[in-house]
């Protein structure tokens, strides 16, 4: 035997060419008899198992039960329709008529893989019809609803998701990172050739072109459960003076409710809705009608005629509400068109809100910032200005955490942004450990990582507005906390630095969406102060010399709320 195997192996020695062409038919006719006994050798069964109803099993129509992890076409000895689906979407499927769909199963195996996407699709198909390629413009929006951006990862499942979640009738792509959501398209239709960009996290499919969206209607089950997302409540104000001037739709309202005038308000395309009794009014913010001075909600409270809990307001006394419907008045950004003569620093230590207040610059002026640092993740989500250069001369301002003599003379001019440090180092902490919208983990604040950062960066934080104070030339200190209380005021302040001429309606305009897509939603609340008695005793000292230091040079000095801790 041993001699006769010696003799074989010999032989496909000699012949590898044989040996392979060998292995490679039995191979296949394994393959063969595999596919064979899956899909038409059938496995023996009782006869009870045959004939369930005979046995005592469910009744004819009844919905089969889960019958176990089965293979495809194993099971079943029926020919015909049933054994069909059985075939197809595997044994989960409901027998009270042939129209309905199976359910999908953990199948195994390739071909299992590839029909369980073949079905998903299927559901895509079913939640968006796609209805074509449309003109869009960044002065006038095709789709006037909520939009953002993923430079990175964008699908079209994602976007639609999202437009879906919010209640939109309609979702839109373009520039391949783009999503824009809308319930009516306001533009018109071009030849699908035009939108020609993949998708960023999508390869093989279509998301729009260069000022061309790729448009799709969301199939709702009931158009009457469509939701428009939560209005934000604004507070109650003064009837404007010029009433059609400021809020330039009204309609009349018999069984006046909230839901009614907001849903009417977003269909009509509009961020506000003001409820006046039984008249329904939609608009922006303008100067107006700025949402400035509220009154006492006292003078607003009218019960609804439809809603006895909700308040409507009066004709003279009208409460606002914000829509999901997201004011484009601030949201055309570009480059600088001429290279910039100065360079301007948007100073701040790291956890200060240096990216919101990147946010509202460019919402604000209409120009991309840019940044001593290159940040992907920024970058993915909007900020543009993220991978120039820092002294390209192309972006309004540079975002920048450094200190030091050197780095601070570089630049021409400064906005300072200060922050309490008590609340700085958490959120520069979180964005440390959990990234930009993210918190730290309990782990990181009770182990060895949150005293060691503490000791680090608290000094840092003096230290980082005492070289800016120091060393900046023409600089402007803005609180985080004041830019939060007031932001128009301290925003303009901001915007006039920067050169740019104030337009008041937009910086009103971007007091309805500041938040951006980078604000945490505040710090995680912990289960305890992570301070301790010798923390808080070193950083009060840092404060103190800050402030003297502000105040030395006629400045305010920091708020109140830096300490006593």
């Amino acid at each position: 035997m041993a001699k006769l195997w010696f003799k074989f192996q010999r032989y496909f020695r000699r012949k590898p060419v044989r040996f392979f062409t060998f292995l490679a038919l039995y191979l296949t006719a394994g393959s063969l008899v595999f596919l064979h006994s899956g899909f038409v050798g059938q496995p023996a069964v009782s006869g009870n198992q045959a004939n369930p109803v005979a046995a005592g099993g469910p009744a004819e129509g009844a919905e089969l039960p889960f019958l176990g992890d089965m293979h495809l076409g194993r099971g079943f000895r029926d020919t015909g329709e049933a054994s069909s689906i059985a075939r197809r979407y595997g044994p989960w499927f409901k027998g009270k008529d042939g129209n309905e769909r199976a359910k999908l199963g953990d199948y195994g195996g390739a071909w299992s893989r590839a029909l369980k996407g073949r079905v998903v699709r299927e559901k895509e198909e079913e939640r968006a019809k796609y209805i074509g390629c449309y003109l869009d413009d960044t002065q006038s929006r095709a789709l006037r609803g909520v939009s953002f951006f993923d430079y990175k990862k964008m699908t079209i499942f994602r976007c639609q998701d999202n437009c879906a979640e919010r209640g939109y009738l309609y979702a839109g792509l373009e520039f391949g990172a783009e999503c824009y959501c809308g319930h009516k398209i306001q533009a018109t239709n071009v030849s699908e050739a035009e939108c020609d960009m993949e998708c960023k996290g999508e390869r093989g499919s279509v998301c729009g072109g260069a000022n061309r969206l790729s448009v799709y209607r969301l199939q709702l089950a009931q158009e009457s459960a469509r939701r428009y997302g939560s209005a934000v409540f604004r507070g109650c104000f003064r009837r404007p003076d010029n009433l059609s001037l400021a809020l330039p739709v009204t309609a009349a309202m018999l069984n006046m409710s909230v839901d009614k005038c907001v849903d009417f308000c977003t269909e009509k395309e509009y961020p506000l809705a003001a409820l006046a009794g039984t008249a329904c009014h939609c608009g922006f913010p303008t100067t107006r009608f700025p949402l400035h001075d509220r009154e006492d909600e006292q003078l607003c409270a009218q019960k609804c005629s439809a809603e006895e809990f909700e308040s409507c307001g009066t004709p003279s006394y009208f409460i606002v509400y914000q829509t999901q419907v997201q004011d484009n008045r601030c949201m055309d950004r570009r480059f600088l068109p001429g290279k910039s003569k100065q360079l301007i620093a948007l100073a701040s230590f790291p956890g200060a809100g240096n990216t919101w207040a990147r946010h509202l610059i460019e919402l604000a002026t209409g120009f991309y910032t840019g940044s001593y640092y290159f940040d992907g993740s920024l970058y993915n989500k909007g900020f543009k200005g993220e991978r120039d250069h820092w002294r390209s001369g192309r972006t309004i301002c540079i975002k920048t955490h450094e200190s030091g003599q050197k780095e601070i003379e570089a630049f021409d001019a400064a906005i300072l942004l200060i922050r309490n440090p008590y609340k700085a180092l958490m959120a520069e902490f979180n964005r440390k450990y959990g990234g930009h919208i993210g918190f730290a983990a309990h782990a990181h604040w009770k182990g060895k990582e949150w005293p060691e950062f503490v000791r680090n960066y608290a000094p840092w934080w003096a230290t980082h507005t005492l070289d800016w104070l120091k060393f900046g030339k023409k600089v402007l200190v803005v609180h985080f906390e004041d830019l939060k209380q007031d932001l128009f005021i301290q925003l303009g302040r901001m915007v006039n630095l920067l050169g740019v001429a104030v337009r008041e309606d937009r910086l009103l305009c971007v007091e309805s969406q500041k938040d951006g897509n980078f604000k945490r939603s505040g710090l995680r609340k912990l289960e305890y102060d992570p301070y301790t008695a010798d923390m808080q005793k070193t950083i009060s000292a840092y404060i103190k010399m800050v402030d003297a230091a502000l105040k030395g040079r006629n400045l305010t000095g920091v708020p109140d709320d830096y300490y006593p801790r």
